[in-house]
């Protein structure tokens, strides 16, 4: 839907100040509580896993070369930072590695902005209780994810370039900031505003295979921190920096968004308990492929030597992000390339009858058995699998052995979806997988009281903790 500037309402930035302002933690629903803390613990997962990953510890070197004073922690190391530094270094591991917690249907990864804000402002401003952080990351999972819903409905927004995660994670990052610094209407406000003065992201960094899409919502959350501290000390921003004339959605969308999903049920409806927990280290869209390759192998026992082809029926938008070129998605020229391949993904499926961390790594993309079958494969749209606006797409695959046997399988909703949601119990064998590629040793003990203290994280009464318990040693 198209809406003009001209039109007499409340900005909708106003609507979501006061909700971030005033919503408390006994105001939210137990399954939005419960997802939280699944999002939690499946933020650290992700992000002690990726602390070893290329453009972290970079990145980190440039901090420490920077300095400054020392405000907030990085995880693994516990380097002291100031607080926007040391968020962005943690949002970065937590999305080296593609791995992290996404809202499908709005494409989205709300935990890697709101998480390590709440954080790293956590330490800044201390006294923040397990409740307020729980409250403060659903408030924020839920404005990224509204924003990213809003987007163009009835359209893929792929083609318009934008990394929606970064580009909405300025102010999602600024606002989640902003509570936790209990700054007033006011200044929320400028937060937000001064906040989208920064907003960017894009999808290029996907089709080069660049390190900068897992830098994106580490640099939207320096900026975001960055922006709450300018309001708190009296720097002013735009007040109607989503739905102005020179807005947002008016700016980078050209007013093609809906209102109805930016604010309907606002502080009723949180759009957290739409997350899903991914339990593959790629992009979401591959998911289903995985899925569909994995109960091939499993049902038919496919032997990978016996394989004369594959082809990979999928809908457009995934054909576009995912499918191609297709010399690149089978032949990955880096790690980011296989985490956006569903070639990749079946091929990693049928040729080891898993899909795992050690599947798309620098090594892995050289790998002779997975290369074998990815060289065997095609990829086709099939529009009846086109979503057309948001959300991911159905998956088939087809095997045809050397006998001529053909197998196929499809798979619509992917495991970790709210419908086939992963367990606590889940996240936490995810969470101890991922220890073994952290940066530095994380030890076992220090891992349960970590899984402990999220599991009842509303009892903390000091949210910093956590931190605590993801550093080395």
């Amino acid at each position: 839907m198209l809406h003009s500037p001209d039109e007499v309402f409340p900005d909708a930035t106003q609507l979501f100040v006061e909700k971030f302002r005033g919503v408390r933690y006994e105001d939210l629903p137990p399954e939005v509580v419960k997802i939280t803390k699944d999002q939690v613990l499946d933020y650290f997962g992700v992000a002690l896993g990726g602390s070893s990953e290329a453009a972290v510890g970079e990145l980190r070197d440039l901090m420490l070369e920077w300095g400054g004073a020392a405000q907030s922690r990085t995880l693994v190391w516990g380097d002291e930072l100031p607080a926007p530094n040391a968020a962005q270094v943690n949002a970065t591991m937590a999305h080296s590695l593609d791995f992290d917690d996404v809202h499908e249907d709005a494409i989205m990864h709300p935990g890697v902005v709101a998480i390590p804000t709440a954080l790293a402002m956590s330490e800044y401003a201390g006294g923040v209780s397990g409740r307020e952080f729980i409250a403060a990351v659903a408030l924020g999972t839920d404005f990224i994810c509204r924003c990213g819903l809003a987007t163009r409905p009835g359209e893929s927004i792929h083609p318009y370039g934008w990394h929606l995660t970064t580009l909405y994670g300025y102010m999602t990052s600024a606002a989640v900031a902003g509570r936790l610094l209990g700054l007033d209407e006011e200044k929320m406000t400028y937060a937000m505003g001064i906040a989208y003065h920064q907003s960017s992201g894009n999808g290029q960094p996907v089709k080069d295979g660049a390190h900068t899409k897992r830098l994106g919502p580490g640099m939207a959350i320096r900026g975001g921190i960055a922006s709450a501290l300018m309001a708190k000390r009296g720097i002013t921003g735009a007040r109607n920096c989503l739905e102005g004339k020179a807005g947002l959605y008016q700016v980078y969308h050209h007013g093609a968004f809906s209102r109805e999903k930016l604010i309907g049920e606002l502080g009723e409806r949180f759009e957290g308990v739409n997350v899903s927990i991914k339990p593959y280290p790629c992009c979401r869209g591959v998911h289903a492929f995985a899925d569909a390759g994995l109960a091939l192998a499993s049902k038919h026992d496919i032997d990978p030597d016996d394989v004369k082809s594959i082809l990979i029926e999928c809908g457009e938008g995934t054909y576009g992000l995912l499918g191609s070129p297709l010399e690149v998605k089978a032949h990955p020229r880096n790690p980011v390339d296989s985490q956006f391949s569903i070639v990749w993904g079946v091929g990693s499926a049928l040729a080891r009858h898993r899909v795992t961390l050690d599947d798309f790594t620098a090594d892995a993309i050289k790998s002779p058995d997975i290369l074998g079958l990815t060289s065997k494969t095609d990829v086709q749209i099939d529009h009846d699998f086109d979503r057309g606006d948001q959300g991911i797409e159905p998956a088939r695959v087809t095997v045809t052995m050397n006998d001529g046997t053909v197998f196929v399988e499809q798979c619509d909703l992917p495991t970790g979806t709210p419908s086939r949601p992963l367990s606590f119990a889940d996240i936490e064998r995810k969470f101890q997988a991922l220890l073994a590629h952290a940066g530095q040793p994380i030890s076992p003990a220090k891992a349960a009281r970590l899984v402990d203290a999220v599991g009842r994280l509303e009892e903390l009464e000091n949210a910093t903790d956590l931190i605590g318990f993801a550093l080395q040693g």
